[in-house]
């Protein structure tokens, strides 16, 4: 049920469903309603397509980068969280990475520097369908082309959401005693909820953050006045991510 409500909630909290139901009211109202609802309508538009002030939220919001020199020198495992591949795209014959792919990369890059023994990759699907693959199985083939063994991977499928990914990765590490220093590797701007949900399932991973969304502040005129389909949609994930955490708060997930 959880999962489910969340879905819905992602969906009504988006600025481009709230742009569209503004323009509705707008379109049905009257004057001099109407003038408000475009105003509103508007107004949502220009904030929420702004460069500047989606990166500015960017920068806020994310973890910032650590770098290799402060990490352990041989941890057991790098514990890769999943969100980054389309598993419902046809043909099923090779994976689609999406934004974020990074994660990847990095999880990669920890074990050719020799900073982790092995990758766990943590998820199976995000959809309400049953999904032709699972997303972890889709980055281990991709580790595995990348010159990864097969002993050196550890696939936990199961997850559909980050307490999941928590959960599930806690009971395959309690049965392997080996695995002590584990290193968490997801997206900067979901690293503050997935090291929440992992320190109150008793992980205590050492935080790498990935895939940033946010670039270096730039004050020129074109990053303020020129709106930008981009911001709309980083705004748009903060939003879910915001929502997400706090969500997760209430419910007592962190």
């Amino acid at each position: 049920m959880f999962f489910l409500l969340s879905k819905v909630l992602d969906f009504a909290l988006l600025p481009t469903v709230w742009l569209v139901a503004l323009l509705i009211a707008a379109l049905v109202a009257r004057p001099p309603r109407q003038r408000r609802w475009l105003v509103a309508a508007l107004v949502l538009t220009l904030l929420s397509t702004n460069p500047f002030l989606a990166n500015e939220l960017l920068l806020a919001w994310e973890q910032p980068p650590v770098a290799l020199a402060a990490l352990p020198r041989h941890a057991d495992a790098a514990v890769l969280l999943t969100g980054i591949t389309s598993v419902n795209k046809s043909p099923h014959d090779r994976v689609y990475l999406g934004p974020g792919a990074d994660r990847l990369t990095s999880a990669l890059w920890l074990y050719r520097a020799g900073r982790v023994r092995r990758i766990i990759i943590s998820g199976g699907s995000g959809t309400v369908k049953t999904a032709a693959h699972t997303e972890a199985s889709d980055l281990a083939t991709l580790l595995r082309l990348a010159g990864v063994p097969n002993s050196a991977i550890l696939l936990e499928d199961q997850s559909r959401n980050t307490r999941e990914n928590a959960l599930f990765t806690q009971k395959l590490v309690a049965a392997r005693p080996e695995l002590d220093t584990l290193i968490l590797v997801t997206s900067a701007f979901h690293q503050r909820r997935a090291m929440g949900c992992f320190a109150k399932v008793g992980l205590h991973p050492i935080s790498f953050p990935a895939g940033y969304r946010s670039a270096d502040r730039r004050l020129s005129p074109d990053a303020w006045l020129v709106p930008s389909p981009e911001a709309m949609v980083n705004i748009s994930l903060l939003v879910h991510e915001m929502t997400g955490w706090l969500t997760y708060k209430v419910l007592g997930y962190l």
